[in-house]
């Protein structure tokens, strides 16, 4: 089954992102969605008549890293200034509008990048309740030199004349910086003048209203077929399995294996939640002896990972033929991942990535795909997760890497080294999260380090285990810096884990960025 491509939810006002490959693009959709409006992001070549079907407020042409002067730049139909409804050009997609409209693109005298102070001459719709002068983020090499004559300037920087535009039909704006960044201080202020005084969109776009049209989706496309969510514990498989539970209760079936890698407690927190909780037929299976024994002298990173994953979909298989009458498998593909897969334009992906604990499942069961996520960024599932009533530590748990603790065991995996690191991790998390620092760190956890270190315990000298503290902030995980834990926080878990933990006499902190390091050591 190809997967679903995204379209807007019935009776919800929708903006329609045409994607020129701007590093910003996810951003203008979250920018728009956190405002009360459903958005999505399309390819730029889609035909005009097919965005018209999917009924949108609006359109908006994201920036780019090509120039519109050259042959070949991507491109978007012109009959979409036909479709009656407002469209805001930003940067790229502002010169792509001028131009199509009658102005001139040329490459500017002097190019802007960063901030840059912008002098407003109309401060009616689109820059409505802006200051005079403000301060914007500018990122381009190209500008438009000539309106032709058809547009209305509204602002201006020092280098760049025609900063903000109005095409004289009144249905197209332009802005060469970029209002959706936090570099822009007034852009959201600009962005939701398009969205409601433009576009008079209603701001209806809610959470628990999606709870609600999502499940009803799941049912119409699975009917009284058995649905297998694999739960991993994770924010996302768990979310899904919460809105699978509300949306078919018995037909569904969650399968949870227990690869003896997990942290402290971690099978019993997902028992209580989706067997007590939400009273779900969850079946767990405890594979523990067979992933650790595959792991027996594996020291490299991927061949754990790959003995890990093959193992995985042998167990999974196995248990998956105890369910009778199952055709679809369950996943959480979110938007992000939708965006990606299809080279950043959503109506083209073809190769979504599958959940790092389901890997190759599909194609090789036979199952369809229930993907219900997969119109959400993260920060949309954690409040999703909430409305259904997850409890607070499964929506806002960090992310947990499919391996396991087997890639913070650096070198080889034993029974041992796993029950010492997780004494280490749980000391790590409780005062993390006793010191409130566990929301503000996107990812936090504790890494045993293959080399021993002399050290002094009352009158004896030890030679005993090094670990390693990892905390980072991020936004997309692509790139992190490493978090500024107050050093009185970093000596109490230091002391902690040397006193408490047999076997540890030292605690480094892992003061690397990503890149050059990534954010796992393994």
């Amino acid at each position: 089954m190809p997967p679903r491509t995204p379209t807007p939810p019935p009776g919800v006002d929708t903006i329609l992102i045409l994607d020129f490959g701007s590093q910003y693009a996810q951003l203008i959709a979250r920018r728009i969605r956190e405002a009360g409006v459903f958005s999505l992001l399309v390819a730029p070549d889609r035909p005009a008549a097919e965005l018209a079907a999917m009924k949108p407020k609006g359109l908006i042409l994201s920036g780019g890293p090509a120039s519109v002067t050259e042959q070949g730049s991507p491109r978007a139909d012109p009959r979409i200034f036909e479709l009656g409804v407002p469209i805001l050009g930003i940067c790229y997609g502002m010169q792509l509008g001028c131009q199509i409209l009658g102005g001139r693109v040329e490459a500017a005298a002097r190019r802007e990048f960063g901030r840059t102070a912008l002098r407003i001459q109309d401060a009616g719709d689109l820059l409505a309740g802006l200051p005079d002068r403000t301060s914007v983020w500018m990122s381009h090499g190209d500008q438009v030199a000539d309106l032709g004559g058809a547009f209305d300037v509204l602002a201006s920087s020092e280098t760049c004349p025609h900063a903000a535009v109005r095409h004289r039909g009144g249905r197209f704006f332009g802005v060469q910086f970029h209002p959706e960044v936090t570099h822009t201080p007034h852009g959201t202020d600009l962005l939701r003048n398009f969205l409601y005084a433009i576009c008079r969109c209603q701001g209806t776009w809610r959470m628990r209203d999606f709870a609600d049209l999502a499940a009803e989706r799941v049912r119409a496309q699975v009917g009284r077929d058995r649905v297998i969510c694999g739960l991993s514990g994770g924010v996302d498989s768990s979310v899904v399995a919460a809105l699978l539970q509300k949306a078919i209760g018995d037909q569904l079936t969650c399968i949870f294996v227990d690869n003896g890698l997990l942290r402290t407690n971690e099978r019993a927190l997902v028992e209580a939640t989706f067997r007590d909780h939400f009273e779900a037929d969850l079946r767990v299976v405890d594979a523990s002896e067979a992933f650790l024994a595959d792991l027996a002298g594996v020291v490299d990173p991927q061949e754990k990972r790959r003995r890990i994953g093959h193992r995985f979909i042998e167990v999974f298989r196995e248990a998956a033929k105890g369910v009778g009458g199952a055709r679809f498998l369950a996943q959480g593909t979110l938007y992000p991942d939708v965006i990606e897969s299809g080279h950043g334009h959503a109506g083209t992906a073809a190769g979504i990535k599958l959940h790092h604990n389901v890997g190759g499942l599909p194609e090789q069961l036979g199952f369809d795909l229930v993907e219900p996520l997969r119109d959400l960024f993260k920060d949309e599932v954690r409040a999703l997760g909430e409305v259904l009533g997850l409890p607070s530590q499964v929506v806002w748990r960090h992310p947990f890497p499919g391996p396991g603790l087997a890639v913070r065991v650096l070198g080889e995996v034993t029974r041992e080294k796993l029950a010492l690191l997780r004494q280490c991790d749980e000391i790590l998390l409780e005062e993390i999260v006793s010191h409130n620092l566990y929301r503000s760190t996107d990812q936090t956890f504790a890494v045993l380090l293959p080399v021993r270190s002399v050290g002094v315990m009352g009158d004896g000298r030890t030679y005993d285990s090094v670990v390693a503290i990892r905390a980072v902030e991020t936004q997309d995980f692509m790139t992190a810096d490493w978090a500024r834990i107050p050093h009185d926080v970093l000596a109490t878990i230091s002391n902690r884990i040397i006193n408490e933990v047999r076997g540890v006499n030292r605690v480094v902190y892992d003061i690397s960025t990503k890149p050059p390091a990534t954010i796992e050591w393994e």
